[in-house]
């Protein structure tokens, strides 16, 4: 082999180390990132519900929740006469197909002021004809009803929230 076969060679090789520790390093780097920027103390959200993403968002939760899953059987508006009467299509029912009872409290999302808080709702059973707990006047409200599915000391073992629309025609 000649003088200039064996240089070339050379030249390749030490390239090729060279990427190898460059990748090395790089990777190094990467670990050491991801590892002092861990966080371990993220708040854990709920997550909002709305009728494009109901179907998914209750089937990635019923694949992640082994304590239950919930079967959400409502109106998505509710329509009330005037704010002090009770509404006459509000619904929502804790469906057999469930395993908790529930409760759930409807909050305004322009000012976070909570409306209404049902009662515990048993496995099975509805309300219908549900009077708001603040007077509103007329007008269209964007809420979020927040349902908490309880254990068997009725203490929330984890929440559902979707949108809600309430109408005070008067």
């Amino acid at each position: 082999m000649s003088n200039e076969v064996k240089k070339e060679k050379g030249k390749k090789g030490g390239k090729v180390v060279l990427a190898i520790c460059i990748i090395l390093i790089i990777m190094l780097c990467v670990i050491i990132y991801l590892l002092l920027h861990k966080d371990d103390d993220k708040t854990k959200r709920d997550v909002l519900i709305n009728e494009d993403n109901v179907e998914r968002v209750m089937t990635e939760m019923e694949e992640k929740t082994p304590t239950g899953s919930y079967q959400v059987v409502m109106n998505s508006t509710w329509y009330f006469e005037d704010g002090s009467k009770s509404s006459d299509n509000a619904y929502v029912e804790n469906a057999r197909a469930n395993q908790n009872p529930v409760y759930f409290d409807i909050v305004r999302s322009d000012t976070d002021e909570t409306i209404f808080e049902s009662p515990i709702i048993p496995v099975g059973e509805h309300m219908n004809n549900i009077t708001l707990d603040k007077k509103l006047s007329a007008g269209n409200y964007d809420c979020i009803i927040t349902y908490h599915l309880l254990d068997d000391e009725e203490e929330t073992i984890s929440t559902v929230k979707l949108g809600l629309e309430i109408v005070i025609q008067n």
